[in-house]
Parts: C-alpha cells; sequence; structure tokens
C-alpha cells in the first residue's frame, strides 16, 4: 500500500515538474508577457503583421485603424488578446480614447506603437507642390504621430515605465526615393523621436523609431499604382523587391514586426532616441556607376 501511495506521489511530482518547465518555457519565450500593446494602422501591412507577432509573444494588442470593418475582421481573426478600436489619428479625442480603452480594459498601457500614415496621393516636383496635399499627409504621419506619444506619455509617465514605438521609413534618411510630402513626414518622424525620447528617458521611458524600405504593403501598393498606371499588383510587388539591395533576401512586413519586438521587449530595454533601418544596407553606401571593362577597353 504504502509502495503504491509513494508511486501515486512520485507520478503527481512529475507531472507538476513537467507542466511547470512547459509553463516556465512558455513564459520566457514569450517575450511580451503581460504587456498591454496599442497599434495604430493596425488591421493591415506592417500594424497587422505587428499586432501578429506581439500577440504571439504574449501581449495583449489593442488595434487602432480608421477602418472599421477590417479592423473588426483582424481582431477577431487574431484571437481574444486583440481589441479593436475605431481611432483616426488626425483626431485628438479618438488617439486619446484609443489609449483609455487600453487602460480601461487592462489596467495599464505598455507599449504605444505609431504605425498609423498615408503616402498621399499627389506626386509631384517642389514647384508644383499641393500643399493642401501636403497639408493632409504631415497632419496624419506627424501631427497623428505626435498626438500618439502625448497620449502614450499621459498614462505612461505616472508609472515611470513604458515604450513608444513610431514607424519612418528610408525616405526619411535619404532624399529622392520618395515625393516630398510623404519623405518630409518621415524626416520629421525620426526627429520627433530624437527630441521626445530626451525629454521622456527621466521617467524611464524609451522612443524609438523603425525605418523599413518599401514594402507591398496596401500603402505602399496604392502609391506605386498612383506611379505606375496599368500596372497589376503582382508587378508591383516584382518592382518593391527589386529595389532591394541584399542579395538572396527580401524585407518583408514580418522582419519589422520582429524589429519591433526586439524594441518593445526587454532585449531592448536601453535602447532609446534610436531610428533601426532595416532595409538590406539600402541606405548605407552609393555604389559608383563604373563601366563594364569591355566598353573601357574600346
Amino acid at each position: 500500500m504504502m509502495r503504491l501511495v509513494s508511486r501515486r506521489s512520485y507520478l503527481a511530482l512529475k507531472e507538476w515538474c513537467v507542466e511547470n518547465t512547459i509553463r516556465r518555457f512558455s513564459t520566457e519565450s514569450a517575450r511580451l508577457a503581460g504587456k498591454v500593446v496599442l497599434i495604430t494602422g493596425g488591421a493591415s501591412g506592417i500594424g497587422r503583421a505587428t499586432a501578429t507577432e506581439f500577440i504571439r509573444n504574449g501581449a495583449k494588442v489593442i488595434i487602432a485603424d480608421i477602418q472599421q470593418k477590417l479592423g473588426e475582421e483582424t481582431a477577431t481573426e487574431l484571437g481574444p488578446n486583440a481589441t479593436f478600436v475605431h481611432c483616426n489619428v488626425t483626431q485628438e479625442t479618438d488617439v486619446s480614447g484609443a489609449v483609455d480603452v487600453a487602460v480601461s480594459k487592462h489596467g495599464h498601457l505598455d507599449v504605444m506603437y505609431n504605425n498609423a500614415g498615408i503616402s498621399g496621393t499627389v506626386i509631384s516636383g517642389i514647384v508644383d507642390l499641393d500643399m493642401e496635399e501636403f497639408d493632409r499627409v504631415m497632419n496624419i504621419n506627424v501631427r497623428g504621430v505626435i498626438m500618439g506619444i502625448k497620449h502614450a506619455a499621459r498614462v505612461m509617465v505616472p508609472r515611470q515605465t513604458g515604450c513608444i514605438l513610431c514607424t519612418a521609413s528610408v525616405t526619411g534618411i535619404l532624399g529622392g526615393l520618395a515625393h516630398h510630402s510623404y519623405s518630409l513626414s518621415k524626416f520629421a518622424v525620426v526627429g520627433i523621436v530624437k527630441s521626445v525620447a530626451a525629454d521622456l528617458c527621466k521617467h524611464g521611458i524609451r522612443v524609438n523609431c523603425i525605418s523599413p524600405p518599401a514594402l507591398p504593403t496596401p500603402l505602399a501598393i496604392s502609391g506605386m499604382l498612383e506611379f505606375y498606371p496599368g500596372l497589376d499588383v503582382g508587378r508591383v510587388k516584382e518592382i518593391i523587391y527589386g529595389s532591394g539591395q541584399l542579395k538572396g533576401a527580401k524585407c518583408e512586413v514580418e522582419d519589422i514586426a520582429k524589429a519591433a519586438l526586439y524594441l518593445a521587449s526587454d532585449d531592448g530595454k536601453y535602447v532609446s532616441g534610436h531610428n533601426l533601418v532595416v532595409d538590406g544596407g539600402f541606405t548605407t553606401y552609393k555604389s559608383f556607376p563604373l563601366p563594364a571593362l569591355d566598353e573601357v577597353m574600346k
């Protein structure tokens, strides 16, 4: 009888050890376990990919987007740890309200990812710059980012901790890669991050941005179709992927999501005021256009 009890105790202890090991491993591998995240523009593209990656790593994500139907569908597909809230980032009440939803639903906000943006629809040189279009792009891409940072800081400062991310672009590093309205807005985002990081560091809040290259997101594809009318989406994707420099690799939205995961997790705990460029070296160098040898020898 004693041996039977001991055997049962042994099996129970073994089962507990296995379950505890699995639980501990799952917690340790989930780099955002228990974190609450708000992502603007989270219904598609980089935002959706990041929401997916963050949820996979244990986060509870608020998807804030102006696209009501798509946002609701995305939240449903991503499961119980995703919540959709309608948000127009040009309206401060919407941005403030999205932050309040995160806090009221989960008690706090750990990560704010200001990802919403537009490319603009009017492509022109500086002489023909449409100022109404310029204001529209800056209102979303710059003012929307500022409001996101402002209201994230509002709830993070009292807790003396937090992480704020923004989507910048390689077009905010080099001129000539996009039309002026979009490029200038992304140059501004990089500057905003550096300025705000200096302000919020004393509260333990990190502020960073990510600069991706051209990606085949709905935003980029629509912009390219404006520039190349008549092309099909498949050909547009080929052009976008063909702009890369790193042989044997191409950048996907999932790569930007993984960069965001690094910055949002404890892996990036001492990174602030940084522009993480994920472009395969595209903005690192410019090749000198040497002629072919047979041309030189003529």
